[in-house]
């Protein structure tokens, strides 16, 4: 008798490209490690420490995520804001300053134009030696759109040609692959090296969106190649995916400074499986994350983002009425984001226009560009727009925004009272009602391009610049009529009533919410940008109520809309399945499809089962036997010395004695799945559907009375649930 499996034999027990992980097999080879080394730390020093280290290493992976997430994020915040500023000009004193490090260092500036100093020369000065009239206007407009088309064409130049997997968001794959989804390469080396460099290019470039998305992708590459460095994580799927959640909390965490923020998104938002010991440990790479990129003080000011904000006015409870106004706002912006930018992704996918990526980002790109520097407001980075749109006035405030009228003597500490609105003011409402136009209509075309792109910051901006709106108008409302009955019992004259940047915060909140569907980590990560706790409730109601619109113009947020759209096997734990179907009706073989493929317990020969597997495309077959059906969970083509193609392979624990002079027999019982998850081909589909969300299941056996039936496997469950809700079954594309 060989026994095949006495040693471990190379491809058994892995996962091809685009196939799903066994949860439960990865689960119980984890618990089988485990208990191994558990028995032998009691047997000597060595042993214990061993045991000891690999209870340690998880800790230390997350430690090491922290610091490497944290890093590349204060890395990619410098170089973005470097390389933005470069747009507009140069610093003579030293090229690697940008614009506000070059001014913080001069000895020629004064406090009224603190953005103006010798030291920092626009295109024009240098180019022409001078900074007024129109020629000068025409040569810094031509060098933006220039060094834009620049940035851009290097971003998409660099993904096609040597990581296609860097574009995008990331967060839709990233969803895919934590539910036990394999993709070969999306969290590689390569991947993140260059989804690095051409982040920070694309978010130069001044096109409509974020880095906060692809930050989070930037974090799960740097847990998935430091997992090779520790064989608990690099040899088990499904332990590596727990990997994978936290340092998507990392992600979030270094992308808005926000680590509660970050866990709550993960396990929210991008997670399948979720343990309580996987909590603690997202909690802690956050921590060393946000950590690790204060240390770095990317922005200069000792704070993790760039519109970090402080309000001091408590909000009154008529205000709820204008914050759920912008709730709704942002539940409509969101439903139509959604709808508008599959429908142009899908036009992208199924028509010449995917061909071309090149051509579409620098299009894009320059329509943006040119459409964007007449208007101070699009001319900046979306970041610094909603710094300003946030920015609760002060005295000293040099903007537009904060260009009032002041009428006043005296005013509390701290605190300056409503005033009526100047024409700094005015003039920028009119340039953020534009501004509001242009975001809304580019975003929908820049998300789902060949680069790089996130769609917090975007989806942020059209909200603040909403709130910011309404709030100047509630204010000025506010102002002139104090002796309305909604304002005077609360508002008298003289006093600081209305917070215009608060509208701003709940309107990102409401738009953001209303695209990503995101309730509770949204709330958390608003109000520690904010460090605001009295504003919880106004951001709570503002979140639901975009949620509740949204949700009533279509179920899907953006991300899982893009799995659909891309056809991955994701199975949404969120929708219940209220379909009365059975498993027979999903199961194959259907009723005029070929046999079942399956093996026999002890009479098929070597030549028998090779002949099965080239003729086959299966990566398991069931082995029938008397009363119960067993799985072969993988294809083994290596032959050991003596066997032959006429020897007999036997399945079972105990073989028959061989007779003298017959080729030896081949025991295979060792790669047997021994305890296959079976349905009776009358359950329920909602039954079914639920055990494969719940276990993770790659597929489950159909039985009738103990006799073998039929398969059901995830791809199965998919394109019925597809089929269910009207839509083409087929669009399933990857087992």
């Amino acid at each position: 008798m060989m026994d095949f499996l006495e040693e471990p034999i190379p491809g058994v027990g892995t996962y091809d490209d685009f196939n799903t992980i066994d949860w439960v097999r990865e689960k119980s080879r984890d618990r089988d490690r485990h208990r191994e080394i558990t028995n032998k730390s009691k047997e000597s020093t060595w042993a214990l420490i061993h045991s000891v280290s690999d209870a340690f290493s998880g800790w230390l992976l997350m430690l090491l995520i922290g610091l490497l997430s944290g890093s590349l994020a204060g890395l990619i915040d410098i170089s973005a804001h470097w390389m933005t500023d470069l747009k507009e000009g140069i610093c003579t004193s030293g090229i690697w300053f940008n614009h506000e490090h070059c001014c913080w260092n001069s000895k020629h500036v004064t406090f009224e134009n603190r953005d103006k100093c010798p030291e920092w020369n626009s295109w024009s000065q240098l180019i022409i030696s001078t900074n007024e009239g129109a020629f000068a206007y025409i040569v810094n407009y031509f060098m933006y759109v220039l060094w834009a088309l620049l940035f851009a064409f290097l971003a998409v130049s660099l993904v096609k040609v040597f990581a296609p997997y860097a574009c995008g968001s990331g967060i839709p794959e990233i969803k895919t692959i934590l539910s036990g989804f394999i993709i070969r390469g999306y969290l590689g080396k390569w991947t993140l090296m260059i989804k690095t460099i051409t982040l920070v290019l694309a978010v130069s470039s001044g096109l409509s969106l974020g880095k906060e998305g692809p930050l989070v992708h930037v974090a799960c590459c740097c847990g998935n190649i430091l997992c090779h460095c520790f064989n608990k994580y690099r040899k088990n799927e499904a332990k590596r995916r727990e990997v994978l959640s936290a340092a998507a909390a990392a992600g979030v965490s270094v992308a808005f400074g926000a680590p509660i923020g970050g866990v709550l998104f993960s396990l929210e938002e991008v997670s399948y499986y979720f343990p309580l010991k996987t909590l603690w440990r997202s909690f802690f790479a956050a921590l060393v994350a946000a950590f690790t990129l204060r240390s770095i003080n990317p922005f200069g000011n000792s704070r993790l983002v760039l519109f970090y904000v402080e309000f001091h006015t408590p909000w009154h409870l008529f205000e709820l009425v204008p914050f759920i106004l912008l709730g709704i706002f942002g539940g409509l912006w969101g439903a139509l984001f959604i709808r508008t930018n599959i429908a142009w992704c899908r036009k992208r996918k199924t028509t010449q226009l995917g061909k071309y990526p090149v051509v579409e980002v620098l299009v894009v790109t320059a329509i943006t560009a040119i459409l964007a520097f007449p208007n101070e407001y699009t001319r900046v980075s979306t970041s610094e727009l909603i710094s300003e749109l946030f920015n609760d006035c002060g005295l000293l405030d040099s903007s537009k925004l904060c260009d009032y009228e002041n009428r006043f003597n005296t005013s509390k500490a701290g605190e300056l009272p409503d005033r009526p609105a100047g024409v700094g003011v005015y003039s920028a409402m009119w340039q953020l009602a534009l501004t509001l136009i242009l975001k809304i209509v580019i975003t929908i075309f820049t998300f789902g391009m060949k680069i790089p792109s996130g769609l917090f910051i975007p989806s942020m901006a059209v909200g603040a610049i909403a709130g910011r709106l309404l709030g100047v108008g509630m204010e000025q409302l506010a102002y002139y009529h104090h002796d309305w009955a909604i304002f005077n019992s609360w508002c008298s004259q003289g006093a600081d009533c209305i917070t215009p940047g608060l509208y701003a915060m709940v309107g990102a909140a409401a738009c953001l919410g209303g695209v990503t569907r995101m309730t509770v980590s949204l709330v958390v990560i608003m109000f520690e940008l904010t460090g605001g706790l009295e504003y919880i409730v106004p951001l709570m109601a503002a979140a639901m109520t975009s949620k509740w619109v949204a949700d009533a113009l279509g179920r899907e947020g953006i991300y899982d809309a893009h799995i659909r759209l891309n056809g991955y096997p994701f199975l949404e734990a969120k929708e219940e399945f209220a379909h009365k179907t059975l498993a027979m009706d999903v199961m194959k073989p259907r009723r005029n499809d070929p046999l079942l493929t399956v093996l026999t317990q002890d009479s098929m020969t070597v030549e028998d089962v090779e002949t099965i597997i080239s003729e086959t495309t299966y990566s398991g077959f069931p082995v029938v036997v008397s009363r119960e059906s067993q799985r072969l969970v993988e294809n083994a083509r290596k032959k050991q010395d003596g066997v032959v193609s006429t020897s007999i392979i036997y399945f079972t624990e105990h073989s028959p004695p061989v007779p003298p002079y017959t080729p030896p027999t081949l025991k295979l019982r060792n790669i047997l799945d021994l305890s296959p998850f079976t349905v009776t081909d009358l359950t329920p589909m909602e039954i079914v559907v639920d055990i494969f969300r719940k276990l993770g299941l790659r597929q489950c056996l159909v039985t009738h009375n103990g006799r073998l039936l039929g398969i059901i496997t995830k791809k199965d469950v998919l394109k019925h649930i597809a089929q269910m809700a009207n839509q083409d079954p087929d669009s399933i594309l990857f087992n």
